[in-house]
């Protein structure tokens, strides 16, 4: 395995236990086996940049304490065991590491299915390697369907644990790029952002993430703030429906029609914005009049798509359209373009004040501006969010925005540290006392959080002599 990924031994007293008792269920299930070692994946929560790492602009995320853990056993054979400490919720599932199937059918999603893309990402690459079987007994902290990226940090431990015991030498930066596409196996298109900041990030720093090759700058959060992570109690899984793959190619058909409106050779080959602004040699002000200019405001349907790209419906839909958007008819073209330009303006402008002034008034003015983007353009928030993000707001928040996909999931607030206990009582009583019973066991609920490290192995020797 890459030294980048070398076994640690040593971690904080939280992590350590919860290796110990992660150790413990496994052995407990697996009738004492040994433990050959450890990992730890992290969440991460994206601070400003929303559904815009597909279309190949700049985001902003950091890692988060929440993470993936999973105790992993090496065996002779060639089978794969996939188990997770909440036996009752999580089932477990057994297969043929050679000869792994993904379901993607939105309708019978299966948390292990995300653990097999990993395992087929690695896979897929693992030329004269001889295969290996292993057992896998995941646990974890964060919050499924709730924008902090539970799902793909399955992915990520499953590539990163399979990577190490077939001892293939991959860097950061390259098993990044290959779990975001292993994701997509699953029927979700997505751009890399979760991926590259589970395995690049360092503690006390978020990252400025570009793509295409991916490159990262770390920067600082002022150090008289902090985020509060809050979960509107509405998740939403993205690969069980066509909403987040819909945004995808409304983009996606956005970039062709101004590729091809504006005479770009092989105008077909854009499919993503950066690209096409690139190629125009037009600064992100000029692409938002661009679209003003191309677009009209009502939906576009099939036909009137066809028509101006001059294909037919099944060119569209084969060259164009994903599984689960072919039996779309209208696309909303005009304000996910917008959204898309303005968007990746405000990540330009958040980490230039991160870098300079370092003014939370500014910073919270812009997580405002994307907030609303987000409800009104890109159309991908909830009622529940925009709730949340204004008790936030009336509670002393800078700033507060969904984070993740949306239409559910979680909100990003950011406040001063001073007044970080108040402000989480005080949403407690505005937000969640009419939705929970008890509010004193809230801390995967409503939580602060800074920038922590990146996915690690850890050798066994880490719960020795406890």
């Amino acid at each position: 395995m890459s030294k980048t990924f070398s076994q640690l031994n040593t971690c904080d007293d939280d992590l350590k236990s919860k290796f110990i008792d992660i150790n413990n269920s496994f052995k407990k299930k697996y009738e004492n086996l040994e433990v050959d070692f450890f990992i730890c994946v992290p969440g991460r929560v994206n601070l400003i940049g929303e559904h815009i790492d597909y279309n190949g602009y700049n985001v902003c995320p950091m890692a988060i304490k929440q993470n993936i853990i999973g105790a992993i056993k090496v065996t002779d054979d060639l089978n794969v065991h996939i188990s997770n400490v909440n036996k009752d919720k999580y089932e477990d599932y057994s297969c043929k590491i050679n000869s792994i199937v993904i379901e993607n059918d939105p309708k019978n999603i299966h948390w292990y299915n995300y653990v097999l893309c990993g395992f087929k990402g690695i896979i897929e690459i693992a030329f004269n390697v001889t295969l290996k079987g292993l057992i896998i007994h995941l646990d974890g902290t964060i919050p499924p369907a709730s924008g902090l990226s539970s799902s793909s940090a399955l992915v990520c431990a499953a590539a990163l644990s399979l990577c190490h015991v077939l001892n293939m030498n991959l860097s950061k930066h390259e098993i990044a790029e290959l779990t975001a596409k292993a994701e997509r196996y699953i029927g979700t298109e997505g751009g890399g952002m979760d991926q590259a900041i589970i395995f690049n990030a360092n503690y006390g720093f978020a990252s400025r993430i570009s793509f295409d090759p991916i490159s990262l700058i770390e920067f600082q959060i002022p150090p008289n703030a902090v985020f509060v992570i809050a979960q509107s109690l509405v998740t939403k899984n993205k690969a069980a429906s066509n909403d987040f793959n819909l945004r995808v190619v409304e983009c996606r058909l956005s970039s062709l029609i101004i590729a091809k409106k504006y005479g770009l050779k092989n105008w077909y080959k854009y499919v993503k914005l950066a690209d096409t602004q690139k190629d125009l040699k037009q600064q992100l002000e000029n692409m938002v009049k661009i679209v003003r200019d191309v677009f009209h405001d009502r939906y576009y349907t099939k036909e009137e798509i066809c028509s101006i790209l001059n294909i037919s419906g099944n060119e569209l839909e084969e060259k164009f359209l994903t599984k689960n958007t072919k039996n779309m008819n209208n696309f909303k073209l005009k304000d996910r373009a917008l959204h898309v330009f303005e968007e990746a303006l405000r990540v330009d402008k958040f980490c230039k004040i991160c870098g300079t002034t370092k003014s939370l008034f500014e910073l919270g003015s812009i997580m405002q501006d994307s907030h609303s983007s987000l409800r009104d353009l890109y159309e991908c928030s909830h009622t529940e969010l925009d709730k949340l993000v204004t008790v936030c707001m009336t509670n002393g928040a800078f700033g507060a925005r969904l984070t993740g996909a949306g239409w559910g999931g979680c909100v990003v607030a950011l406040i001063s540290c001073d007044i970080a206990e108040e402000f989480i009582e005080s949403v407690k009583e505005t937000f969640y006392s009419n939705k929970i019973t008890d509010l004193t066991n809230m801390n995967d609920i409503i939580f602060i959080t800074k920038p922590y490290s990146g996915a690690a192995i850890f050798s066994q020797s880490i719960i020795k002599n406890l």
